[in-house]
């Protein structure tokens, strides 16, 4: 086949031509803005029950059908809005900075972008799920001090009383037990298997808390004022043709970016290219970690595109070292007698494994290249994987038009699960927003979302701990379509999940758009009094975590550069760590990058933009890139 135009070459050891210019100067060009999205409103908590009559005891609610969701009340929108998080990692020799940590404990919020009603459960129109009537509790105890025992009448009311509170505090967790596939299902109840442990701390059944955050390694430069370090400008693409350039990592001594039909790695001090490795074709996945001794994954198509651009299949899953800049092996596998094609690949430990979606199956291999498992026939397969410190898999059984979702977390030798926690039936996808905890979004909009509309946190035994609720129009964060671990500008740490809210009007002038990122805990699902504020026409949101510091990126204004600044995990308070040219050029060229859903890196005063997909600009004096670079001086 013949090969598509390659992207033009840069003298060895020279900084890229054009664009910029000499680190600074650069053209207009990139994409404009998004438009301004609309708003969600709140859901007011459902009326409380009438008192009972003097001298009576509260009356058990009768065995009637679940009541109906109710109607959400008109007035203002509340504000407060959703890239993902994870566990600390365990010491890498190339650390790779594509991804967060966990853990503390919240406090209850107050102001200005948090809900002020108790939490409650969502219902999107065209999809219900009333709450179930609460489990039958179990034979009363004598209470404490010797007291009289509670009769099975008084504990049934008891019972019932405690569910309608967890209703109303927005509780509404779903009970999981692991029997065979055929038993499994998700259900909503206050149950035992369902509790978040005492004052809402995680126990022996919701799980303990999650594990404790490292210290932060970021450190504010003494001059946070960027310069550019390196622009690649995107290479001549045919009209109406896209080519795919996805995937990066940032090690210690390498930034790594997918090119066409390549793999390139740079120094990160400046810019200059260490080496390049030549790919079957153009890139579809890359694993966002590394392992201790520098090797990532890609899934790359398994030919180069004609002239025409067809698409080739992703069937090949390789190994590559980026120390060296060496490919170590190539490998593909069949399902049902064609190859099976990838979408995503990660790394757990010294485990590469690949996810499909919904098509294949999954595969997995040690570094080394030796077989670990391969796609699975028969009721059930693996849709994808994300790993770090765990390897978590979502899997799907049933038949068509009956598919139930699964969350497993895997032996990352054998494939085989430790446990299995059911997604309730109907919904059709799940999103892994972090390993260790295990942190799970689902999406029960009709129309897909940009992120995930409901989070779980389970605990190490896969038990639930806490539902938290992110309204559709409230936040904004964004999860690939289809993908299982894509999840950006949402992160998990000191057992919070840091959520942006989606932006609104600020104060002062009528046109001022702001927003924040607010929390929630993963103990008891509700708002924490975390808040960072953009400012005047600004917007933030998380890149991942840094101990138990939020590393946030915050968008430019006008005539003023973006930013990333840490964020303390305790007390919210800002520090500068970097801040790009403000010249139009710059702010220009980084719009077009679209930082919150591409490719966005940063580690010890090095940002990196890059962009997965690749078309041709819109008029011969628009500038695109597939990758930005800046270093802070």
């Amino acid at each position: 086949m013949t090969q598509p135009p390659q992207p033009p070459q840069q003298p060895p050891n020279e900084p890229p031509q054009g664009g910029f210019g000499a680190p600074q100067d650069p053209p207009p060009g990139g994409f404009g803005k998004a438009p301004e999205p609309s708003y969600g409103y709140p859901q007011a908590p459902p009326p409380a029950a009438p008192p009972a009559p003097p001298g009576q005891p509260p009356q058990a609610p009768p065995p009637a059908a679940p009541p109906a969701p109710p109607a959400p009340p008109a007035g203002q929108p509340t504000y407060g809005y959703p890239q993902a998080p994870q566990a600390p990692q365990p010491p890498q020799a190339p650390q790779s900075y594509a991804y967060p940590t966990q853990p503390a404990q919240p406090q209850v919020p107050q102001g200005y972008g948090y809900p002020t009603q108790p939490a409650q459960p969502q219902y999107q129109q065209g999809y219900q799920q009333p709450p179930t009537m609460p489990m039958q509790p179990q034979p009363g105890d004598s209470g404490s001090g010797g007291g009289k025992k509670i009769s099975s009448q008084t504990t049934i009311i008891i019972a019932a009383v405690a569910a309608i509170a967890l209703i109303v505090g927005g509780g509404v967790f779903y009970a999981s037990t692991k029997d065979d596939d055929s038993k499994n299902t998700a259900q909503e109840s206050g149950g035992k298997d369902a509790k978040g442990g005492k004052d809402g701390k995680g126990g022996k059944d919701g799980g303990e808390a999650a594990p404790e955050q490292g210290p932060a390694k970021e450190k504010a430069p003494a001059d946070p004022a960027a310069k550019v370090l390196m622009q690649l400008p995107q290479p001549a693409i045919p009209k109406d043709q896209i080519w795919n350039a996805t995937g990066s990592v940032l090690t210690d001594d390498t930034y790594v970016k997918a090119g066409v039909n390549e793999l390139n790695g740079y120094d990160p001090d400046t810019g200059k290219e260490k080496w390049s490795i030549p790919l079957s074709g153009m890139t579809c996945a890359m694993s966002p970690e590394v392992t201790e001794d520098g090797i990532a994954a890609v899934v790359t198509e398994e030919a180069k595109r004609n002239k025409k651009g067809d698409y080739e299949q992703c069937s090949n899953v390789s190994a590559v070292d980026l120390k060296s800049g060496k490919k170590l092996w190539t490998e593909s596998v069949e399902s049902n007698g064609v190859k099976a094609t990838f979408k995503e690949v990660t790394i757990s430990g010294t485990t590469i494994a690949a996810g499909s979606g919904t098509s294949s199956g999954g595969a997995a291999w040690d570094v080394k290249g030796t077989s670990l498992w391969k796609p699975k026939v028969g009721k059930c397969k693996d849709v994808g994987y994300a790993g770090g410190d765990q390897l978590v898999a979502i899997r799907e059984c049933g038949t068509y038009g009956d598919e139930t979702l699964k969350v497993q977390l895997l032996d990352p030798k054998t494939g085989d699960d430790k446990w299995t926690y059911p997604i309730a039936p109907g919904i059709d996808n799940a999103k892994i927003i972090s390993t260790n905890p295990v942190v799970f979004g689902q999406d029960t909009t009709k129309i897909t979302a940009s992120g995930v509309t409901d989070v779980f946190s389970l605990g190490s035994n896969g038990k639930l701990r806490a539902k938290i609720s992110l309204p559709e129009g409230k936040y904004d964060h964004d999860c690939g379509v289809n993908m299982v671990n894509d999840c950006k500008a949402i992160a998990v740490g000191n057992d919070r999940l840091y959520v942006p809210t989606r932006q609104h009007d600020g104060s002062g002038e009528s046109y001022n758009r702001t927003n924040e990122i607010v929390s929630f805990s993963l103990a008891t699902g509700k708002p924490t009094s975390d808040r960072a504020v953009a400012g005047d026409n600004g917007e933030i949101f998380p890149i991942r975590m840094d101990g138990g510091n939020v590393l946030a990126y915050k968008a430019h204004g006008y005539k003023q550069g973006a930013q990333v600044v840490s964020l303390d995990g305790k007390t919210m308070k800002e520090t500068k760590l970097l801040e790009t040219p403000g010249t139009e050029a710059v702010t220009e060229a980084i719009s077009g990058m679209v930082p919150k859903s591409n490719e966005l890196l940063y580690a010890d005063g090095h940002l990196f933009l890059g962009k997965k997909l690749l078309s041709k600009p819109y008029s011969k004096d628009e500038k695109e890139y597939v990758a930005l670079g800046f270093v802070a001086k």
